[in-house]
């Protein structure tokens, strides 16, 4: 009896694929030529076995033998539609000679993606009751791949792949890694042919539409180790990214962060043991928020496999304890990739453990209010296949995604390729806010701190900074909400100011903010923006105490300054009552400052009532203005 040797997906299993059958002649022409065939088989003399064959069932079109060993030579040969064939000739002859026939043919059509006949077959093999835990569990897993892999395929999603083309993409592996917030810049990982080349960090800017020849990024970024996936924040201002052989690592790869000044990168630096481990730590991700970082690794204690953690940036500067994602998210395999949108709660990943269309899919988990994330949805087919998908990039506007994908008629091994993401996987809209910080007096530009607040949650959403070489920033912004802009600089007085981004914000037409900062110096005035009271009311607001709790801040980190509290109102009402309410609402900030701990010593408050507006009051808008709380320096 020969033997048949079958690899199914992982493993490989060796069956006796020829029964030896009882035949009515054993000497028969049929016979002798069969036998023929098999010698011919056993010295891999194809050709002259498959001629013997066919001799064979000219002279008995039903020798069952005979279509079982053309199966065996066509599956070797790597032809598995003719071995099914072959097969199916087979069983159609004898259906109960030979069942573990079924279980080959099902592992070949599973392959072929012919999900709905390899169902059929691996049920038709279970009805045998073979003796084989591991063919049962198998089969019993695929049953299940089946029946999700059918559905997949049936509602395909729309996907139409564009090429980057060959300014970006080369005959060696790209691999896409991170899109600025405006969608100007891109960075990506390249590895080239050559035996034993190191991947390299290169970038590629939009002119008029369409990407620059992509460069390689100048160290101290990219150094003669190897090096990948890198994210750049939401900000610009810092590099988050994977090395394998730098001295300081804790593992075998490590997380790494490089801050930028004008065009510059310092030099990276290991973000140290609370994030690294000594096992594989790498693909960072760092949220819209400026503070969570989410990244992968293999430390124990996890699910299985590679696990996707998230660390959050404390307020000393240093990384909290790494916080496994949970079983919602992990698997025992692995799971890579993390990218979470500029939304804050849509994260995408790939995963090779939860049901999809085979090897690694892609995949999306939507965060709820409580900070858990929902069971992930699979991206659906085509956009996922039975090879490998791993790195996905969303664009801030979240209607188009990008993808590292080795698809027929590309340059080379991986290429980057950009899509129209399919409506139901992508994130909330948001838009964003660029502009430039500076001194008031000379313009010359400033470093300085950004606190974004949610007015409606009272949360900061986004802690950034812009550029200390040209005040340059950019900030991500959820749509439909309502904010409080905070910006702080040393030597400055605090500005505040407050906006609402509508859900149908052109992103193509950001809003554009400048920030002239007041150098601290006595008699210098700041309208608080973010103090807000109810009409001829005096009580302040709940969402006024982010602006309250800086302006705390600030008194608190200059302890020699005293301040005047102003209170101003617009011309609507008598005189009388417009002073009285304004003498009030700065009594109600003066009380606020005095019951979390500042000195009365320090602090004085005035009603000045309509008697000195800083716009017309002839307008809504104008009254608007008017209507507002200062503080002025006394002294500092």
């Amino acid at each position: 009896m020969r033997t048949f040797y079958y690899c199914t997906l992982l493993i490989i299993f060796l069956f006796p694929v020829r029964s030896v059958l009882a035949q009515a002649d054993k000497n028969s022409k049929a016979d002798r030529l069969f036998e023929k065939a098999e010698q011919s088989y056993g010295h891999r003399d194809y050709l002259q076995a498959m001629k013997q064959v066919r001799e064979v069932l000219k002279e008995d079109p039903d020798y069952l033998d005979a279509f079982l060993l053309l199966g065996d030579m066509y599956y070797d040969l790597k032809q598995p539609v003719e071995a099914i064939a072959a097969y199916t000739r087979a069983v159609a002859i004898d259906s109960a000679s030979f069942p573990p026939v079924y279980y080959i043919m099902a592992n070949l059509q599973f392959e072929l993606e012919r999900f709905p006949d390899a169902k059929k077959n691996y049920i038709t093999y279970l009805t045998y009751r073979p003796k084989s835990q591991v063919e049962i569990q198998k089969a019993e897993r695929n049953i299940r791949l089946c029946d999700v892999r059918s559905e997949l395929m049936k509602h395909p999603v729309p996907f139409n792949p564009v090429n980057l083309g060959p300014k970006i993409n080369t005959e060696g592996f790209e691999y896409i890694n991170s899109v600025s917030m405006d969608e100007e810049q891109m960075l990506f990982t390249r590895k080239g042919i050559s035996p034993g080349e190191n991947e390299r960090f290169f970038s590629s800017r939009k002119f008029a539409g369409e990407w620059t020849l992509a460069l390689e990024m100048e160290p101290p970024v990219n150094s003669q180790g190897n090096q990948g996936a890198l994210c750049l924040s939401p900000d610009g201002m810092s590099l988050f990214m994977t090395c394998c052989s730098r001295r300081d690592s804790y593992g075998s790869c490590d997380l790494y962060v490089s801050h930028r000044r004008g065009n510059s990168w310092s030099e990276p630096q290991n973000l140290g043991p609370h994030i690294n481990s000594t096992a594989w730590d790498s693909q960072p991700c760092l949220a819209a928020d400026g503070r969570t970082l989410f990244f992968v690794s293999t430390r124990k204690g996890g699910f299985g496999g590679s696990d996707i953690y998230k660390s959050i940036l404390q307020p000393d500067g240093s990384w909290s304890a790494p916080e496994n994602l949970g079983d919602s998210i992990n698997t025992s395999a692995n799971e890579m990739a993390p990218f979470i949108h500029q939304d804050g709660r849509t994260l995408y990943f790939s995963s090779a453990g939860h049901p999809g269309m085979g090897g690694a899919d892609l995949f999306v988990s939507r965060m709820n209010s409580a900070g858990n994330f929902s069971k992930p949805v699979n991206l659906g087919y085509p956009v996922n296949t039975k090879n490998d998908e791993i790195n996905l990039v969303i664009n801030p506007g979240g209607d188009a995604a990008y993808i590292s994908s080795a698809k027929e008629g590309g340059f080379g091994n991986t290429d980057i390729y950009r899509f129209e993401l399919p409506k139901e996987a992508r994130p909330a809209p948001v838009s964003y806010v660029k502009g430039k910080v500076f001194d008031n007096n000379d313009k010359h530009p400033l470093a300085a701190g950004f606190e974004l607040i949610d007015m409606q949650s009272g949360k900061t959403v986004v802690n950034s900074s812009s550029d200390a070489v040209n005040g340059e920033f950019i900030l991500s912004l959820p749509v439909d909400k309502d904010y409080a802009l905070n910006v702080s600089c040393s030597g400055y007085l605090f500005y505040s100011m407050n906006f609402s981004v509508q859900k149908n914000s052109d992103r193509s037409n950001p809003l554009q903010l400048d920030v002239p900062m007041q150098p601290l110096q006595v008699g210098e005035k700041v309208v608080l923006h973010n103090i807000f009271f109810k009409t001829d009311k005096f009580d302040l607001e709940p969402d006024s105490k982010a602006e309250l709790d800086k302006l705390l801040a600030f008194l608190n980190k200059n302890p020699g300054m005293k301040i005047e509290i102003s209170g101003h109102t617009d011309n609507v009402g008598t005189e009388l009552h417009n002073i009285e309410l304004s003498q009030n609402r700065a009594n109600s900030v003066f009380s606020y400052l005095v019951a979390n701990g500042i000195d009365k010593s320090r602090l004085t408050y005035k009603g000045y009532g309509k008697s000195m507006p800083v716009d017309t009051n002839d307008t809504p808008e104008g009254r608007a203005k008017n209507r507002r709380t200062e503080f002025k320096v006394m002294a500092k």
